[in-house]
């Protein structure tokens, strides 16, 4: 099998790495890719978002099977564009990637299929977005309609900052604030049958015990010691064939990776948001412990023949990521600076680029992130560490505290 990946951050290498792995996977090729994933595939040059040059690229490599990993070329209608080709695509149609594309169109479909999640309204004025913040009161939820890259969500007390990223935002959600513990649930569907991965938690906040703005996230692991039994099977239930039955319903059926964002709350679980890609850095643990061949796992997704596709091999014990990010990061990233001491297996790459005399140099916020497996979690957290601290960035900073909460059993649903 000829696959064809897109993208080209720290989730794109982690699923680099993954089918470069799988023995049926005779070529892989990344575009635009990093240098992290040039270790593993050949680089081509694309824009990943025109959907006419992508799918040129998988007919000119002679693909069986596209991935695609990030949400702009979803919503840009790359996978159409490729499916046209007559080539497997992972990854939904730009109309059922507006699960990721439009909170107000998720929230529609949710309510349709009586998904449980937040209360909601959708505000286009100072006058809604006030009358939807005196509603809910603190702390306030306040989302951008579009893509923002998993930064375009504000959770404050502070009701001025609240209406301000409203402002800026122009359209947006405002929910009811959620409480309970976070749970990235990824399920892989050819539309009909699903398949869930192993669930992880991600870090979205920039510093130590959830402190500071939103990031795209700073660091992840699973599995989660403290989830309710079952957890995975009711989301299943109650989310997931639910969604993707109206989904089906509206004639626009959603193939790929269904991301399920969930809070655990005193009521059960709650869905916070729908992604139509594999998550980022959850995608670095959770592939890191799936045994499965993960090109085959995806193409049969692709090609609707995933209700046939054996069960799930998982390996023993934990992984843990941990996010290096660049001097300045989320507000304005420094980059080009050099990297030392990220040759070392474990280290994805996500921000990097490489000189034509080899010197390795930021290219990003999140530059990099140290990934590792143990036998149990804390094994997992010492080692990730141990490989974020033998690289050197000037200015670059993560934090100290990614699964300690879980390692120490301090993970508690409220109620």
């Amino acid at each position: 099998m000829r696959v064809l990946l897109v993208g080209g951050g720290g989730r794109e290498h982690a699923l680099a790495l993954g089918l470069a792995g799988d023995p049926a996977v005779e070529a892989l090729f990344a575009a635009p890719g990093n240098p992290g994933i040039a270790a593993v595939a050949q680089l081509r040059e694309v824009t990943p978002t025109d959907p006419a040059a992508v799918a040129a690229l998988a007919v000119e490599v002679a693909a069986d099977l596209v991935v695609i990993g990030p949400e702009a070329p979803l919503v840009a209608g790359v996978a159409d564009a490729v499916r046209a080709k007559g080539i497997a695509v992972f990854g939904p149609s730009a109309e059922a990637a507006r699960l990721e594309g439009s909170k107000t169109f998720a929230k529609d479909v949710m309510t349709a299929a009586a998904v449980p999640t937040a209360r909601a309204y959708t505000c286009e004025d100072a006058a809604a977005v006030a009358r939807a913040l005196d509603e809910f009161g603190a702390p306030y939820v306040v989302k951008d309609d579009g893509l923002a890259a998993g930064k375009g969500v504000v959770v404050t007390d502070d009701r001025a900052e609240a209406e301000r990223h409203a402002a800026e935002c122009g359209r947006v959600v405002i929910e009811e604030y959620l409480s309970g513990p976070e749970v990235s649930l990824f399920v892989v569907t050819d539309g009909e049958a699903a398949v869930p991965l192993l669930p992880a938690q991600d870090f979205k906040r920039i510093g130590d015990g959830d402190t500071g703005p939103n990031t795209g996230g700073m660091g992840a692991y699973t599995p989660l010691p403290w989830a309710p039994p079952g957890l995975v099977d009711d989301v299943m239930r109650d989310v997931v064939h639910p969604t993707l039955a109206e989904l089906r319903r509206r004639g626009t059926p959603f193939a790929g990776l269904l991301y399920v964002g969930l809070a655990i709350t005193p009521s059960g679980p709650r869905v916070i948001e729908f992604n139509a890609r594999f998550g980022d850095p959850e995608t670095q643990v959770v592939l890191a412990l799936l045994e499965t061949p993960l090109g085959g796992l995806l193409h049969a997704a692709a090609t609707g023949t995933l209700g046939a596709h054996p069960p799930l091999r998982w390996r023993d014990g934990a992984a843990v990521t941990v996010v290096v990010a660049a001097e300045g990061y989320p507000a304005g990233p420094r980059t080009g600076d050099v990297i030392t001491g990220a040759d070392r297996a474990g280290i994805i790459h996500a921000g990097t680029r490489r000189d034509a005399d080899g010197t390795l140099r930021s290219a990003g916020g999140r530059v990099l992130c140290g990934t590792a497996t143990g036998p149990d979690l804390a094994a997992a957290r010492d080692a990730a560490y141990e490989l974020v601290r033998e690289v050197e960035l000037v200015g670059s900073h993560h934090r100290t505290d990614i699964a300690s909460a879980a390692v120490d059993g301090r993970v508690t649903i409220p109620g």
